[in-house]
Protein backbone atom coordinates (compact mmCIF):
# COMPACT_ATOMS: atom_id res chain seq x y z
CA UNK A 1 0.00 0.00 0.00
CA UNK A 2 1.18 3.62 -0.84
CA UNK A 3 1.69 5.44 2.14
CA UNK A 4 2.48 8.18 0.23
CA UNK A 5 -0.74 8.43 -1.74
CA UNK A 6 -2.73 8.14 0.89
CA UNK A 7 -1.18 10.86 2.95
CA UNK A 8 -1.10 13.08 -0.27
CA UNK A 9 -4.73 12.38 -0.63
CA UNK A 10 -6.00 12.88 2.79
CA UNK A 11 -3.92 16.29 2.60
CA UNK A 12 -6.12 17.21 -0.37
CA UNK A 13 -9.32 15.97 1.54
CA UNK A 14 -8.31 18.21 4.44
CA UNK A 15 -7.80 21.17 2.64
CA UNK A 16 -11.06 20.78 0.60
CA UNK A 17 -12.93 20.25 4.12
CA UNK A 18 -11.11 23.28 5.80
CA UNK A 19 -11.85 25.53 2.77
CA UNK A 20 -15.52 24.76 2.85
CA UNK A 21 -15.60 24.97 6.71
CA UNK A 22 -13.79 28.58 6.13
CA UNK A 23 -16.26 29.84 3.75
CA UNK A 24 -19.38 28.54 5.66
CA UNK A 25 -17.87 30.29 8.89
CA UNK A 26 -17.43 33.65 6.97
CA UNK A 27 -20.78 33.56 5.39
CA UNK A 28 -22.67 32.21 8.55
CA UNK A 29 -20.80 34.23 11.28
CA UNK A 30 -18.75 37.36 9.58
CA UNK A 31 -20.88 38.25 6.72
CA UNK A 32 -23.78 39.18 8.76
CA UNK A 33 -21.73 40.80 11.69
CA UNK A 34 -20.15 43.33 9.40
CA UNK A 35 -23.34 43.46 7.74
CA UNK A 36 -24.74 44.69 11.15
CA UNK A 37 -22.45 46.69 11.99
CA UNK A 38 -23.06 48.93 8.90
CA UNK A 39 -26.75 48.94 9.21
CA UNK A 40 -26.00 49.92 12.91
CA UNK A 41 -23.42 52.79 11.70
CA UNK A 42 -26.03 53.81 8.80
CA UNK A 43 -28.45 54.06 11.48
CA UNK A 44 -26.28 56.78 13.59
CA UNK A 45 -25.46 58.79 10.48
CA UNK A 46 -29.08 59.03 9.83
CA UNK A 47 -29.69 60.13 13.31
CA UNK A 48 -26.87 62.55 12.76
CA UNK A 49 -28.36 63.93 9.38
CA UNK A 50 -31.80 64.27 11.09
CA UNK A 51 -30.46 66.14 13.64
CA UNK A 52 -28.62 68.67 11.23
CA UNK A 53 -32.12 69.02 9.31
CA UNK A 54 -33.50 69.59 12.77
CA UNK A 55 -31.04 72.78 13.31
CA UNK A 56 -31.13 73.55 9.82
CA UNK A 57 -34.88 73.96 10.18
CA UNK A 58 -34.80 76.01 13.99
CA UNK A 59 -32.05 78.60 12.34
CA UNK A 60 -34.89 78.95 8.71
CA UNK A 61 -37.47 79.36 12.25
CA UNK A 62 -34.65 81.95 13.87
CA UNK A 63 -34.92 83.68 10.30
CA UNK A 64 -38.41 83.82 10.39
CA UNK A 65 -38.51 85.69 13.90
CA UNK A 66 -35.46 88.20 12.74
CA UNK A 67 -37.48 89.05 9.64
CA UNK A 68 -40.49 89.74 12.40
CA UNK A 69 -38.13 91.79 14.53
CA UNK A 70 -36.97 93.96 11.23
CA UNK A 71 -40.54 95.42 10.85
CA UNK A 72 -40.87 96.57 14.20
CA UNK A 73 -37.49 98.75 14.77
CA UNK A 74 -34.34 99.30 12.84
CA UNK A 75 -32.05 99.22 16.15
CA UNK A 76 -34.00 95.82 17.49
CA UNK A 77 -33.60 94.42 13.80
CA UNK A 78 -29.41 95.15 14.28
CA UNK A 79 -29.27 93.24 17.52
CA UNK A 80 -31.35 90.30 16.38
CA UNK A 81 -29.58 89.88 13.26
CA UNK A 82 -26.49 89.81 15.13
CA UNK A 83 -27.70 87.15 17.61
CA UNK A 84 -29.43 84.70 14.97
CA UNK A 85 -25.65 84.75 12.69
CA UNK A 86 -24.68 83.59 16.39
CA UNK A 87 -26.74 81.22 17.22
CA UNK A 88 -26.65 79.93 13.55
CA UNK A 89 -23.06 79.54 13.41
CA UNK A 90 -22.97 77.81 16.70
CA UNK A 91 -26.01 75.39 16.01
CA UNK A 92 -24.17 74.65 12.74
CA UNK A 93 -20.86 74.29 14.60
CA UNK A 94 -22.46 71.64 17.09
CA UNK A 95 -24.74 70.13 14.47
CA UNK A 96 -20.90 69.22 12.39
CA UNK A 97 -19.02 69.04 14.89
CA UNK A 98 -21.66 66.14 16.57
CA UNK A 99 -22.32 64.36 12.98
CA UNK A 100 -18.21 64.05 12.74
CA UNK A 101 -17.68 62.72 16.00
CA UNK A 102 -20.76 60.61 15.23
CA UNK A 103 -19.08 59.36 11.91
CA UNK A 104 -15.60 58.90 13.66
CA UNK A 105 -17.53 56.54 16.82
CA UNK A 106 -18.93 54.83 13.81
CA UNK A 107 -16.01 54.23 12.08
CA UNK A 108 -13.99 53.21 14.89
CA UNK A 109 -16.93 50.81 16.25
CA UNK A 110 -17.14 49.16 12.53
CA UNK A 111 -12.94 48.88 12.82
CA UNK A 112 -13.13 47.06 16.61
CA UNK A 113 -16.00 44.65 15.08
CA UNK A 114 -13.95 43.72 12.39
CA UNK A 115 -10.97 43.16 14.59
CA UNK A 116 -13.05 40.87 17.06
CA UNK A 117 -14.80 38.89 14.32
CA UNK A 118 -11.48 38.19 12.67
CA UNK A 119 -10.08 37.35 16.08
CA UNK A 120 -13.16 34.98 16.55
CA UNK A 121 -12.88 33.69 12.72
CA UNK A 122 -10.00 32.48 13.26
CA UNK A 123 -10.29 31.19 17.03
CA UNK A 124 -13.41 28.99 15.22
CA UNK A 125 -11.17 28.20 12.40
CA UNK A 126 -8.38 26.56 14.20
CA UNK A 127 -10.84 24.67 16.59
CA UNK A 128 -12.56 23.45 13.94
CA UNK A 129 -10.09 21.96 11.86
CA UNK A 130 -8.37 20.50 15.10
CA UNK A 131 -11.65 18.89 15.69
CA UNK A 132 -12.00 17.65 12.01
CA UNK A 133 -8.37 16.29 12.24
CA UNK A 134 -8.92 14.24 15.45
CA UNK A 135 -12.06 12.67 13.85
CA UNK A 136 -10.47 11.73 10.55
CA UNK A 137 -7.09 10.45 12.37
CA UNK A 138 -9.74 8.58 14.72
CA UNK A 139 -12.42 7.42 11.48
CA UNK A 140 -9.06 6.40 9.89
CA UNK A 141 -7.03 4.50 11.63
CA UNK A 142 -7.43 1.10 13.95
CA UNK A 143 -4.57 -0.67 16.01
CA UNK A 144 -3.49 -2.82 13.38
CA UNK A 145 -2.76 0.49 11.49
CA UNK A 146 -1.46 1.90 14.48
CA UNK A 147 1.06 -0.71 15.21
CA UNK A 148 2.41 -1.18 11.87
CA UNK A 149 2.97 2.84 11.83
CA UNK A 150 5.26 2.64 15.11
CA UNK A 151 6.83 -0.78 13.55
CA UNK A 152 7.46 1.44 10.49
CA UNK A 153 8.60 4.29 12.25
CA UNK A 154 10.77 2.72 14.99
CA UNK A 155 12.78 0.27 12.08
CA UNK A 156 13.47 3.95 10.33
CA UNK A 157 14.70 5.82 13.45
CA UNK A 158 16.76 1.86 13.78
CA UNK A 159 18.14 2.70 9.81
CA UNK A 160 19.70 5.86 10.97
CA UNK A 161 17.29 8.83 11.23
CA UNK A 162 12.92 9.78 9.44
CA UNK A 163 15.12 10.75 6.23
Amino acid sequence: MNYELIAFWSQVVAFVLFVVVAVWVWRRFITPAVEKAQRESNDRIATAERHRDEMQAAVAALRLELEAAERDAASIVEAAQERARHEQEAILAQAREEGERALRNAVGELERLQIAARARLRDELVERALRAAEALVRERTDRELDARLVRGFLRRLERGGLN
